[in-house]
């Protein structure tokens, strides 16, 4: 059997977009059960490769070839791996080797919608999710009615991404990391040949992670498929690739053994962590805080149990803790979007304190308005350019200089280049990479001026180098304009970088808060114990 065959091989391909040239002569060749890993900044290319080799709608390559070798059935055409000597997978015939050279077939070629079929991909902070079934309902849909074994099937893969603990769960009420966890196990269940994902750990916690580098480096070596991804993570190509490529504005800056390539990557990497500020007197303050809800399946759920805890003025607080630990809900329980249902949950504006459980205007609504929260899910409106975006489609009412005027601000305060940002203002933000969105949707807070901000997961699929430029951001933001955050986030180094205090979360419950060092070396305990209690 040639278990060195190669299942894809992508031939010297360049791609513009408006004039502007995002990959260039870029070859990459996978063999069958192996897997590549392509890291570089953002805007560097990873993202365009992935759609090119999925064959999505306008991602053709200006020159160059994407080819994909298969076994083809004569009888049934099932296509399967291209090993000598293995009969059919659906009916036991001979296959035959083919090429099929993917972009040089019309789009609703057979031949090329079979392909499209067996490939399978993830991308980017997408949890494509029926938001109102339940997880195993999510992960069956994907499973052809008429196969056998269905439920063995969808439990295993479940078991296989770790979430055989939220079976019964409600698609929408899952944390970031678990919906990304579930988009796997949908992937998966569609036996593809081939598997693309774009950060497919990138909002996960670090033991979590781990645990899905390993298991999917587990499931391409077990069913000998092929696997391009792309991560930020330098830990995650090391973990997972068999040969890395360092992309940087479309050209291939390095190649070969993966570890070499991330440490070549990371020598750009630096970030001095500036002074701690003295913070003021408390901002936000929460006694007993919960909520709890009522769920048909599982009973009563308690999302957050009991939390207590100070925030204060210009400080910039960390919730730390494994994926579903509860820290998206408690934010958004301080910032009034999630009603509490015990305790309270207290804002300070000037010097009235505001019970954030109280609805009206006379209520909560005196704190929204100054308060910004940066959404894990972040949505941009396609339709309309960045300036757009950052002016009218968020309600400002002012002058268009003064609106373009506070756009530029808010554009470099977020890291893009003074010499791009006219060209970003008037881009679209499918034109742009989706670190570039990220970027804009934190700059979206930033231009109303509020007074707390919270960032769920603000670095999670960004590159090391821009990492420092967000960490800069924030920094800069608290000292400048007198900002206090609230970070949500599985990014140690943002973390440690950045943050003046940090709460450990677990079951609903803060076990512990301390400085940043401190809390990471608990979570880092917990982490070891839960991943020591794997099957």
């Amino acid at each position: 059997m040639d278990m060195s065959a190669d299942l894809l091989v992508a031939e010297n391909v360049t791609k513009k977009f408006n004039g502007k040239t995002v990959l260039e002569n870029v070859s990459v060749r996978v063999p069958a059960g192996k897997i590549l890993g392509l890291v570089g900044k953002s805007a560097a290319g990873k993202s365009v490769l992935i759609h090119m080799l999925r064959g999505s709608e306008g991602y053709a390559p200006d020159s160059g070839r994407i080819l994909y070798n298969v076994n083809r059935c004569p009888e049934c055409g099932n296509f399967d791996l291209p090993f000598d000597g293995v009969p059919c997978s659906k009916c036991g015939s001979a296959p035959k080797r083919e090429t099929i050279d993917y972009w040089g077939l019309k789009e609703f070629d057979p031949e090329r919608q079979e392909m499209k079929g067996r490939i399978a991909i993830m991308l980017q902070r997408t949890f494509a999710l029926y938001g109102d079934s339940s997880v195993v309902e999510n992960v069956l849909e994907a499973i052809p009615s008429d196969a056998k074994n269905r439920i063995d099937k969808a439990v295993n893969l479940l078991e296989f991404v770790n979430m055989t603990h939220r079976t019964m769960h409600i698609a929408r009420d899952l944390s970031g990391g678990e919906k990304q966890r579930v988009v796997i196990a949908r992937q998966l269940a569609k036996d593809p040949l081939f598997f693309l994902a774009d950060e497919p750990t990138g909002t996960l916690d670090p033991y979590t992670a781990g645990l899905v580098h390993r298991r999917l480096v587990e499931y391409v070596r077990e069913h000998r498929i092929g696997m391009v991804f792309a991560s930020h993570w330098p830990e995650a190509i090391v973990q997972m690739a068999d040969h890395a490529i360092w992309l940087d504005s479309g050209k291939v800056i390095a190649e070969g053994d993966p570890k070499e390539v991330t440490d070549k990557f990371l020598s750009e990497y630096k970030f001095d962590k500036g002074e701690v500020k003295a913070a003021g007197e408390p901002l936000i303050k929460l006694e007993n805080a919960q909520k709890h809800f009522f769920s048909v399946s599982r009973g009563v759920v308690k999302a957050v149990d009991g939390v207590t805890i100070d925030i204060k003025e210009r400080e910039i607080f960390a919730l730390v803790g494994l994926s579903g630990a509860g820290k998206t809900t408690l934010s958004r329980m301080i910032s009034g979007m999630t009603p509490a249902t015990g305790g309270t949950v207290r804002i300070r504006i000037g010097d009235d304190w505001i019970d954030m459980t109280e609805s009206g205007f006379a209520g909560k609504g005196r704190a929204t308005p100054y308060i910004g929260f940066l959404h894990q899910e972040y949505t941009l409106y396609p339709f309309d350019t960045v300036l757009q975006n950052l002016s009218t489609c968020i309600g400002m009412k002012m002058p268009a200089e003064l609106a373009k005027m506070k756009a530029v601000q808010a554009l470099t305060g977020v890291g893009f280049p003074r010499k791009d940002v006219e060209r970003i203002l008037y881009a679209y933000p499918d034109s742009l990479s989706v670190g570039e969105c990220q970027r804009i949707a934190f700059a979206q807070v930033l231009i109303k001026e509020p007074r707390i901000i919270i960032l769920d997961e603000p670095t999670g699929t960004m590159d090391p180098i821009t990492k420092t430029i967000i960490a800069k951001s924030i920094l800069n933001a608290r000292d400048e304009l007198d900002e206090t955050f609230i970070i949500v986030s599985h990014d140690m180094d943002l973390i440690t970088n950045c943050c003046d205090r940090a709460a450990f979360m677990k079951g609903g419950r803060i076990l512990g808060a301390g400085t940043p060092e401190e809390v990471i070396g608990r979570f880092d305990r917990e982490g070891r114990a839960e991943e020591g209690e794997l099957p």
